[in-house]
C-alpha cells in the first residue's frame, strides 16, 4: 500500500524539520487492544512549542514521541524514556508532569534524575486528552491489526497532528487562516 510506502517519509521529514520542543513534557500511557491482546502505549506531549510560526497564539502541545510497548514496567518505562531523550534535541527535560504509576518513577530516578517531577491531580490532563485520536482510530472497523503497523500509523499521526493542530479555539478567523495557510505550504514541501 503506498500508505505505508510514504507515510514514514513523510513524517521523517517534518520531524527533521520541526523547530524543538518545550522543556516540560508531559507523559502518560494507556492500553489499547491489538488482535485481541493489551498493549501499553506510552506518549509525551510538551508544553509547548518553540516560537514558530504556528505557535504564538496556540496553548496546545505538540506530541513528542509515543511507543508501543507489551508492558507497563519499570523497564518498559525506561526504554520509553530514553527513546524520548534521544528524540528530544536539546538537553534534558527541566521538568516531567506524570502520573502515580511507580515504573515512570524509576525511569526517572535512573535517567532524568535532575528533571522535577509532578504527580499532582489532573496535572497530566494534556496527556490524557491526547490519547483522544488514538482512541477513535481504535474503535470499529479501524482496529490496529499488528504492532508493527500500530507503531508505525501512531508516530506519522503524531507528526502530522503536530503541524495542523493550530487551536482553533484561541485565535481569531483571519489569524487562524494565515497559519493554516502556512500549515498547508509547510506540508507541501514536506511532500515535494
Amino acid at each position: 500500500m503506498w500508505c505505508n510506502r510514504f507515510d514514514p517519509k513523510y513524517a521523517t521529514r517534518l520531524k527533521r524539520k520541526h523547530r524543538g520542543y518545550g522543556d516540560t513534557f508531559f507523559i502518560d500511557e494507556v492500553f489499547i487492544k491489538i488482535d485481541g491482546k493489551q498493549h501499553c502505549l506510552w506518549r509525551a506531549v510538551d508544553q509547548e512549542s518553540l516560537p514558530h510560526e504556528r505557535s504564538e497564539c496556540c496553548g496546545h502541545g505538540d506530541v513528542v514521541d509515543v511507543y508501543l510497548q507489551k508492558r507497563r514496567d519499570g523497564a518498559a518505562a525506561k526504554r520509553f524514556f530514553k527513546r524520548l531523550l534521544k528524540s528530544h534535541r536539546d538537553d534534558e527535560p527541566r521538568k516531567i508532569v506524570t502520573d502515580k504509576v511507580r515504573s515512570y518513577g524509576v525511569a526517572h530516578r535512573e535517567l532524568i534524575p535532575d528533571s522535577i517531577q509532578d504527580t499532582s491531580q489532573y496535572a497530566n490532563n494534556r496527556a490524557e486528552f491526547s490519547h483522544q485520536p488514538t482512541r477513535v482510530r481504535e474503535r470499529g472497523i479501524r482496529r490496529f491489526k499488528s504492532m508493527i503497523q500500530a507503531q508505525r500509523f501512531l508516530g506519522v499521526h503524531a507528526a502530522v497532528y503536530n503541524l495542523f493542530n493550530l487551536g482553533r479555539h484561541l485565535s481569531s478567523a483571519s489569524h487562524y487562516r494565515l497559519i493554516r495557510l502556512r500549515a498547508f505550504a509547510y506540508w507541501n514541501s514536506v511532500v515535494a
